[in-house]
C-alpha cells in the first residue's frame, strides 16, 4: 500500500549526446531523446541491412541489442521508415503475414558505406547503454528509499507516537547506513 515502484533510466551524456534521440525513461519518469532523426536514420538502416524488417521488429532489436535502456515509439520508428522509403534507401520487401517488412536497397547500401564511421560509433553508444544501465541502475535503491520515505511518514504520523519508537527508528536508520557504508 505505501510501496512505490519507479522505473528511473541512465542519465543523459554529453559529447555525442546531441546527435543521439529518440527516448528512454528519464530521471523524473518522463521521457528524453536518445538519437536525433539522422542517427536514428542509420540505425534502421543498418539492422534493415542485417535483414528485412517491420517496424516492431525494429523496436525490439534495439531494445534487445541496448540491454532494454532504450526502445524507440513506433511514433519515431514508422514515420522514419516512410522517410527511408522516400529517400530510395529502403524498399519494401515481400512479406509473411500482414506486417509490412523493408529491405534495403543499393541506395542505401551505398549510403551506409559513406557513414560507416557514424553508424560504427552509434552501434557502440547503443552496446554501451546496456552496460551503463546493469551497471548505474539505481532505481531498487531508490525505489527503497521511497519505501522508506513512506512507512516512516505512515509510522511517525500516528497519533501517540513514542520517543522511543523514533528512537528506535532513527537507530535502525543509522544501523543501515552504517552496514552500506562498510560494502
Amino acid at each position: 500500500m505505501f510501496f512505490k515502484h519507479h522505473t528511473r533510466g541512465p542519465r543523459g551524456r554529453g559529447g555525442m549526446h546531441a546527435m543521439f534521440g529518440g527516448s528512454v525513461r528519464g530521471e523524473r519518469g518522463g521521457r528524453r531523446k536518445q538519437f536525433d532523426g539522422t542517427a536514428l536514420r542509420l540505425i534502421l538502416l543498418r539492422l534493415i541491412e542485417q535483414q528485412p524488417r517491420h517496424g516492431y521488429d525494429l523496436i525490439r532489436e534495439l531494445e534487445e541489442l541496448s540491454g532494454g535502456t532504450y526502445a524507440p515509439s513506433p511514433g519515431v520508428v514508422y514515420p522514419t521508415l516512410t522517410l527511408l522509403a522516400e529517400m530510395g534507401l529502403i524498399e519494401e520487401a515481400a512479406q509473411e503475414g500482414s506486417r509490412k517488412q523493408f529491405a534495403i536497397t543499393a541506395m542505401g547500401s551505398a549510403h551506409l558505406a559513406e557513414n560507416h564511421d557514424a553508424v560504427e560509433l552509434l552501434f557502440e553508444r547503443i552496446g554501451r547503454m546496456g552496460a551503463d544501465g546493469a551497471t548505474a541502475d539505481h532505481a531498487p535503491v531508490m525505489r527503497a528509499l521511497d519505501n522508506l520515505n513512506a512507512v516512516l511518514r505512515h509510522r511517525l504520523s500516528r497519533d501517540g507516537t513514542s520517543v522511543t519508537t523514533i528512537l528506535d527508528a532513527a537507530g535502525l536508520i543509522d544501523e543501515a547506513s552504517q552496514k552500506i557504508e562498510r560494502l
